[in-house]
């Protein structure tokens, strides 16, 4: 089909329109929607509470007085329980638009997150066809879930740019392998892990796939020389982290601590190992977990599965009674937490060796990405709140037709597919090993989701009608 007319009615010759102008046109709309959906989530449910201000405060105590802590019960501290890379962007929006300006930070997340969509839609026209890059851009604009973190002050936004700029570096470096597109891998990799110790996930996935993809084309060597190189540079901004944490705690600690704790804290191990024997969900998290060590846990509010047994049930009950009188996790208490573990995993090792962190998985997978918005912890009971239960189920339901496009693509295993396979499997596999599941810990897979689908929802390639998109075969090394 023809795109311009040639001559108008009245005889005269119409100007064609230019390839930049068809191209930047409905992009912009694109971008001028996802820019709307995302200024009304920070209009309407701005999030600036809990871990916003733990890393606000060490953003400002480290902008203003030069210590890389936060402040408790009025006095400074040194931390290492976050990792630098977000701190440090919020100390940047400190000094552009003024300390503990967070709604500044949103917009400035908000224009971040628009370039996010834009790589993901250059990463799909240039793995797929023209066309799966405008569904790819299409997707992850509208998208609600990723959309919602542009309004909190949280490391996702950020995240999520960083695993987008490692896999459009990728694949520009498979196109032409240079050292520019191997510093920028390295760049995106370091990022990605100083914003969240699990961000280094994605070079677990991609450094493997520079030597994976590139072999063939660019000959094993160079590829080899390019992986390393970057391997070893991803690793360089951990080292002055790595010594400040020793120089100030007298502790190794390249990343930051599981539970989030500095030296010289309890851990609380027994009653983590008795958490992962109960909780698979958002709401078992935020009524059982967080209210560990500061807040009551309500007998009633506890799944059926904490309990295998009624002599359980009563040893549950007794225990949690016992905690409630002060909301203080003793070394005896947490004593009687990891003997009611151990009896639990004694008697079920398969339930909550395998099956419980399986049923973590599925849940942080498929649970409706509600926990940003104001619906109920318990959407699914339906006689207390119908319409927040309906939209849930609607919410659950998007969430499940992105994946599913997203398998549907997998079907057609573009380049990298490998690598993204790889990476959905890492990220699930740790994500299996924690005790508080959240839905936001599958987000950052969501970039490599639109693409899959994208590819699913565009034309093979021999059937694109669109000229100038890039072939998903990448160049052949010269002889």
């Amino acid at each position: 089909m023809n795109r311009l007319t040639q001559k108008a009615q009245s005889g005269q010759a119409t100007k064609p329109a230019t390839p930049y102008t068809l191209h930047l046109i409905p992009s912009l709309i694109a971008l001028a929607c996802g820019a709307a959906l995302r200024l009304w989530f920070i209009h309407a449910y701005p999030d600036v509470q809990g871990d916003p201000l733990v890393y606000g405060s060490i953003a400002k105590n480290w902008m203003l007085h030069g210590i890389y802590g936060s402040t408790t019960s009025g006095a400074l501290r040194p931390t290492l329980i976050r990792l630098p890379g977000y701190p440090l962007f919020l100390m940047l929006c400190f000094r552009l638009f003024g300390i503990e300006h967070y709604h500044a930070v949103m917009y400035a997340q908000t224009a971040i997150d628009l370039g996010t969509c834009v790589l993901i839609a250059a990463v799909a026209r240039r793995l797929w066809n023209e066309k799966a890059g405008w569904w790819a851009l299409w997707l992850a604009a509208l998208c609600p879930f990723t959309a919602n973190y542009a309004a909190a002050p949280l490391t996702e936004t950020l995240e999520l740019f960083s695993i987008t700029v490692a896999l459009y570096a990728l694949v520009r470096f498979l196109e032409k392998p240079s050292w520019p597109w191997t510093l920028l891998q390295s760049l995106a990799w370091s990022y990605a892990a100083l914003l969240r110790p699990d961000g280094a996930l994605i070079a677990v996935a991609l450094c493997p796939a520079m030597l994976w993809y590139g072999r063939k084309r660019w000959g094993l060597k160079p590829m080899l020389r390019y992986a390393l190189a970057a391997a070893v540079l991803s690793t360089l901004p951990f080292v002055p982290w790595a010594i400040r944490n020793w120089h100030t705690f007298h502790v190794f600690q390249p990343l930051a601590p599981r539970y989030a704790t500095d030296p010289g804290e309890d851990t609380l191990p027994g009653f983590n190992r008795w958490t992962k024997t109960v909780c698979v969900d958002l709401a078992c998290t935020w009524e059982v977990y967080w209210n560990a060590d500061s807040d009551r846990i309500e007998l009633e509010t506890l799944p059926s599965r904490a309990f295998d047994t009624p002599t359980q049930y009563d040893e549950t009950k007794a225990l949690l009674e016992d905690y409630n009188r002060t909301t203080t996790i003793t070394p005896e208490i947490d004593a009687r937490f990891a003997a009611l573990a151990a009896e639990r995993l004694r008697e079920h090792p398969l339930k909550y060796g395998v099956g419980l962190p399986l049923a973590r998985v599925a849940d942080m997978w498929l649970r409706p990405r509600t926990e940003m918005l104001w619906i109920e912890l318990r959407w699914w009971e339906y006689n207390r709140h119908h319409a927040e239960t309906e939209f849930a189920a609607a919410y659950a339901g998007l969430n499940l037709l992105y994946i599913l496009l997203a398998l549907w693509g997998f079907r057609r295993w573009p380049l990298l597919s490998g690598a993204m396979l790889a990476f959905f499997l890492l990220r699930s596999l740790l994500l299996g090993t924690i005790e508080a599941p959240e839905d936001r810990y599958t987000l950052e897979c969501f970039p490599m989701l639109f693409i899959l689908a994208a590819i699913a929802l565009a034309p093979r390639k021999n059937e694109d009608e669109i000229s100038g998109a890039p072939s998903a075969r990448l160049p052949e090394a010269s002889a």
